[in-house]
């Protein structure tokens, strides 16, 4: 067994120091690799196993130059550092059997481990000692690493440079946590059947969990939370390939993303498994609503408030934070249209099924519900059909989307789909 630990020892050489310390006290061999970029005001005595140049050096026609770098090249050298950490740690992993990285920083540390972090893959340990993780004014920026990537971080509360009794617990518990995950953890197991990705959320929990349990005995399910996070998530595991089948339950943080509510996920959400020769059953759940709290965006001039005019629509106030107003005719026929265009785009079409329940994408937009509005659904449904290639098939169903019925026939365009893939269906 090995570890990599990893930071800047011109900065933090006494925690580094424990952390490795601690770590080869259990038995257990480690890697020190130092990232130092020139900004520390200590020439370290420990000596790293990986240099900060040759950290550098790894990526082809760059080097570090002496001193720390100037204002304007300190994203550069933060770039390539981190590159090139991404580098070595993948090298180590292949060659040299790394099964653990531990990694103790500051704001800039944390930006240069976290890339090589988010390309390591799931199940793999990976913990973060950061004090500054949990900035808020860095929050959607190190979302990118946090929301794709099982990292494990330990906010440190305290600064990590100097040696004191709060930095040696810290760099103590941080040695025992890494070594207690490469010591007990399991790989991850090859599944015992396909593996299934589905996309849910709470206003559709009873329609996937109708899924889950129809479903549970032929396929190995996965759901993601479709609050535009989770979104991104399926979409990374599609790409590298760990799922045989995908579920679109919950597809609306691309109408978010369209209208500017608060799930948007970004434009490629439909494209999700457009590169992937799965098959792809798709349904309309969240297209009736825009995320738009909390409530007092509203009183304050809010620009997605007031450009959509949304306090005449239909809301719905779960609570202060929560917020959700109906989706327009207008809206709705614009998105039928654009996710009509999105699914012509797969080249393998007989795999991507569609299937629409005709009296609600929600709990919330079903008759009685308070974003009822039958002609906006409608709306979207006729220029869906309209758009849509004859070569996807498309079902719809009279019932809303959490009923078992609902449920039946998405298995049923499953199976569908799964019979066009036919030998091109593979993980």
């Amino acid at each position: 067994m090995s570890i990599a630990i990893v930071g800047m020892l011109d900065e933090r050489e006494e925690a580094l120091r424990i952390i490795k310390d601690q770590i080869e006290r259990r038995g257990i061999k480690t890697c020190l690799i130092d990232i130092s970029i020139g900004n520390g005001a200590s020439v370290p005595s420990l000596q790293a196993d990986v240099s900060a140049r040759e950290v550098a050096e790894s990526v082809e026609g760059t080097g570090i130059t002496a001193g720390p770098p100037a204002a304007d090249e300190k994203h550069t050298a933060i770039s390539r550092m981190g590159e090139g950490l991404k580098r070595k740690i993948l090298s180590f992993r292949e060659s040299e059997g790394l099964q653990g990285i531990i990694a103790v920083a500051g704001m800039t540390g944390t930006l240069i481990s976290l890339q090589a972090m988010k390309a390591l893959p799931f199940g793999f340990p990976k913990l973060l000692l950061s004090s500054a993780a949990a900035m808020p004014a860095h929050a959607s920026q190190l979302a990118e690493y946090f929301a794709l990537k099982d990292i494990t971080v330990m906010h440190t509360v305290v600064d990590t440079v100097g040696v004191n009794r709060l930095v040696r617990a810290l760099a103590m518990n941080g040695a025992n946590a890494i070594s207690g995950m490469v010591e007990s953890g399991e790989p991850l197991l090859q599944a015992d059947r396909p593996s299934l990705a589905i996309t849910e959320f709470g206003f559709c929990d009873r329609g996937a969990h109708y899924i889950r349990e129809i479903l549970g005995e032929d396929y190995e399910i996965v759901s993601f939370h479709a609050i535009g996070l989770g979104d991104m998530v399926a979409i990374d595991f599609v790409r590298q390939g760990y799922f045989q089948a995908f579920l679109d339950l919950v597809p609306g943080t691309f109408s978010e993303h369209l209208f500017g509510g608060n799930r948007a996920s970004g434009p490629d959400r439909l494209d999700i498994a457009m590169d992937r020769p799965i098959p792809y059953v798709f349904c309309p759940g969240g297209f009736d609503m825009i995320s738009c709290g909390p409530l007092e965006r509203r009183d304050r001039g809010d620009v997605l408030w007031s450009s959509r005019r949304l306090a005449e629509r239909k809301l719905n106030v779960q609570d202060a934070l929560r917020v959700h107003a109906r989706t327009s005719v207008e809206e709705m026929e614009q998105l039928g249209t654009v996710v009509a265009e999105k699914l012509n785009r797969y080249e393998h079409k007989g795999r991507v099924k569609v299937v629409i329940p005709r009296k609600g994408f929600s709990t919330l937009s079903v008759e009685g519900g308070p974003l009822y509005d039958p002609v906006a659904d409608g709306a979207f449904i006729a220029a869906l059909r309209r758009g849509l290639d004859p070569q996807i098939g498309v079902t719809e169903v009279d019932t809303d989307i959490n009923s078992r019925d609902f449920a039946w026939v998405v298995k049923a365009a499953l199976s569908d789909a799964s019979r066009a893939a036919g030998d091109e269906w593979h993980g």
